[in-house]
């Protein structure tokens, strides 16, 4: 049945005209300001559908949704199943380790399968950047890219987005701190491209070898101190250390680790006051950020990141659902 909280969302968002015009989520870099606002705002009602305890099962229903991850996943694919089910939609896993691409079956192959198959929108997480990219100019489903090699993670940077903006009230003119394994982290790339299109000050923090070099000419601050990194900060994001991606060398023991760049409330002091910390998780305890600090009620808001990523999915959903660009190259 139809909730008048999302109802009221979509007839704003169709008033306001539609901003969000592609046929798929491949990636933040390239979106405009009322796109992205209109993503966050669309899951915004979802929030409140989701905790009225409703659902809306008759807006994607008769529609099918593949997740199809070549990567291990709890929290996104979790809350991809979760979102397409709340909006009705036929949803199918795809388990990869037991399928035909374990065998050897080619990505173009694969894409070719599914496209026989006839789904609607086909959720891809894959090791390799650029994978969801290919598949999207071979199906004729409409693609969200759920993290890519060490390129995106758009729909992680949008419940990121959303959680700021509740805990703050804003976006706009935040100092944003992303701190640790800047180099192999797609989250920390897909944040970087909505928070400063947003209008963020955003700050990455992390070891030299952690850090790219060319990570400034995307607008942001480097710093290898995080007492210097912290200073004034509106947002906490601490990352995971990828140590599957990495080779020997690039970071010292996990106590060291931890003693310079692992979040404490020593550290978190520098920043302020009111600062909240973030963690897309799975989160390394004593390596990355302090239990004291993760479970923290006051400033930690890992929990809420979880809830807010159904929201944003199922905004996602709808909105792709709608097939604004399928007419568009």
């Amino acid at each position: 049945m139809p909730h008048p909280v999302v109802d009221a969302g979509r007839l704003l968002l169709q008033r306001s005209g539609v901003f969000y015009r592609q046929k798929h989520l491949l990636a933040i870099e390239g979106l405009e300001p009322p796109a992205i606002s209109q993503l966050l705002d669309l899951a915004e009602s979802y929030v409140l559908l989701n905790r009225s305890g409703k659902t809306q099962r008759d807006l994607l229903r008769g529609r099918t949704l593949i997740n199809l991850f070549f990567e291990d996943s709890t929290r996104t694919r979790t809350s991809f199943e979760l979102a397409g089910k709340r909006l009705g939609a036929d949803v199918i896993n795809m388990a990869v380790s037991s399928s035909s691409v374990n065998k050897g079956e080619t990505l173009i192959d694969t894409a070719a399968t599914l496209n026989a198959m006839h789904c609607d929108l086909l959720v891809v997480r894959h090791d390799q950047s650029g994978a969801p990219n290919l598949l999207a100019q071979i199906v004729d489903a409409a693609v969200i890219n759920a993290g890519d090699g060490t390129r995106e993670h758009p729909t992680q940077a949008l419940l990121d987005a959303l959680t700021i903006k509740r805990r703050k009230g804003r976006i706009a003119g935040l100092t944003v701190a992303i701190c640790g394994d800047i180099a192999h982290s797609r989250v920390a790339r897909s944040n970087i491209h909505l928070l400063t299109t947003m209008g963020c000050q955003v700050r990455v923090v992390g070891p030299p070898t952690l850090i790219p070099a060319e990570i400034a000419d995307l607008g942001v601050t480097v710093f290898h101190q995080m007492a210097e990194g912290l200073a004034g900060a509106d947002v906490v994001m601490m990352l995971r250390l990828q140590r599957e991606r990495m080779s020997r060398g690039l970071v010292p023991s996990a106590r060291e680790y931890f003693r310079f760049y692992g979040l404490d409330k020593a550290k978190l002091a520098r920043a302020k006051p009111d600062a909240i910390v973030m963690h897309p998780g799975p989160m390394n305890r004593g390596v990355e950020i302090d239990s004291a600090v993760a479970d923290d009620a006051l400033h930690s808001v890992i929990k809420e990141q979880v809830e807010m990523g159904v929201a944003v999915r199922m905004a996602v959903l709808d909105i792709l659902s709608q097939g604004h660009g399928r007419n568009e190259p």
